[in-house]
């Protein structure tokens, strides 16, 4: 806001077009850079998205919708997630604390949630079919 000198006040046109979101939007063009597609055999999920440090990895899972069967299963993160979410500095450290060596193939498991409030990122709108783990480990 600012002052002209009779005192009204006056906004600048191009703060007024300015809209304040609190949740993360998926990009128009991207391309998956982080991360890695890692097939696996777990009792909640087949496939995530592995991040790893040398020998140390963790895997995280996004939950999906299917409107045909009307089921919600456990998958792999969108590319543009892995993206921003590997960028993301704070994420650094949750990586170094969560890894871990894999045990009969299977990493420790964090939810795309759980990474980005762990990174403090804005997170994903909730849909009202999506269930959460009551637990840190999965």
């Amino acid at each position: 806001m600012i002052r002209t000198e009779g005192g009204q006040r006056w906004f600048p046109s191009f703060l007024l077009s300015i809209k304040m979101r609190y949740y993360s939007i998926e990009p128009y063009l991207y391309r998956q850079a982080f991360g890695e597609i890692y097939a696996c055999n777990h009792p909640i999920y087949n496939s995530c998205t592995l991040y790893r440090i040398g020998e140390k990895g963790l895997a995280v899972i996004q939950q999906r919708f299917d409107s045909e069967t009307k089921q919600t299963y456990w998958g792999e993160i969108d590319g543009w997630i892995a993206n921003a979410l590997y960028l993301e500095p704070k994420f650094h450290a949750y990586l170094r604390k969560r890894a871990g060596r894999p045990t009969e193939g299977l990493y420790p498991t964090a939810t795309v949630r759980q990474a980005m409030w762990a990174a403090r990122m804005k997170p994903l709108r909730k849909e009202r079919w999506e269930t959460v783990f009551d637990r840190q480990d999965i």
